[in-house]
């Protein structure tokens, strides 16, 4: 699988660093849901761990069949940390 970054969507990151965004991205675990972004776009946002543990959610949208855009990422909010430390604590 691929990722694309489009320029604007580098210089859109505020406080993250590319790496950190592909750590999340290409981590054991991560949770992928579907969102939709501004104006109705159906996005995959992708929930997950820097290789520090700094949890991220990173917005991607498949262009082909094994490509996908990296459209931004967020550092989670504290009600979404909940969420995902409930996911991630499912299996125990």
């Amino acid at each position: 699988m691929g990722y694309n970054w489009p320029e604007w969507a580098l210089l859109s990151l505020i406080g993250i660093n590319p790496p950190e965004v592909l750590q999340v991205l290409t981590g054991v675990r991560r949770w992928p849901r579907r969102a939709r972004g501004p104006g109705g776009l159906t996005v995959l946002t992708v929930w997950g761990r820097t290789d520090a543990g700094r949890p991220l959610i990173v917005a991607v949208r498949r262009t082909e069949d094994w490509q996908w855009d990296i459209l931004g990422a967020v550092e989670m909010a504290g009600t979404q940390v909940a969420e995902f430390e409930r996911w991630e604590h499912a299996d125990d």
